[in-house]
């Protein structure tokens, strides 16, 4: 198993990151929101990943930078983890959400909790896929949760 993150393995490709963008899924572990996208990049390793800071978080860029590179650097440690289930080939985009810039240790933590988290997902989606269903559509189901608990609080008041 090698550790590195080869040009191979990085999301440069504009036409693949817009096309991410327009139909891909969502992940959220705090402070990361993972865009991930099946489709058959033709590279030798089953993904392809890009990281990102919005500038509307974390407004000077020598932050933006140092949280880049040590989020590229949890990912590298951690990508065989993200590979262990995986049938198919997968594009990627690590997005940072929070507002400061977060240690090292808490981030490996998160970036853990976003692959059990895709793992999850993808394993819900095959199958519902085995079964003839549709895959489960998150925003439906977020917001049916949404709705529950707030009857669940209204009953309560009363």
């Amino acid at each position: 198993m090698q550790y590195t993150l080869g040009k191979e393995e990085k999301l440069k490709s504009k036409k693949l990151i817009e096309q991410l963008f327009a139909e891909g899924n969502h992940v959220k572990a705090f402070p990361f929101r993972l865009i991930y996208l099946p489709i058959n990049h033709g590279a030798e390793f089953p993904i392809k990943a890009g990281f990102s800071v919005p500038k509307r978080n974390v407004k000077l860029a020598v932050n933006r930078n140092r949280i880049k590179r040590l989020i590229r650097e949890v990912y590298r440690k951690n990508k065989h983890s993200f590979t262990k289930n995986l049938n198919e080939q997968y594009i990627f985009m690590f997005i940072y959400m929070a507002k400061k810039e977060i240690n090292y240790v808490d981030l490996e933590l998160s970036i853990k909790k976003v692959i059990l988290k895709f793992d999850t997902k993808i394993k819900e989606n095959e199958t519902s896929m085995l079964k003839g269903l549709p895959p489960n559509n998150t925003a439906n189901s977020e917001q049916h949760a949404c709705a529950e608990r707030s009857r669940s609080m209204i009953s309560k008041k009363k």
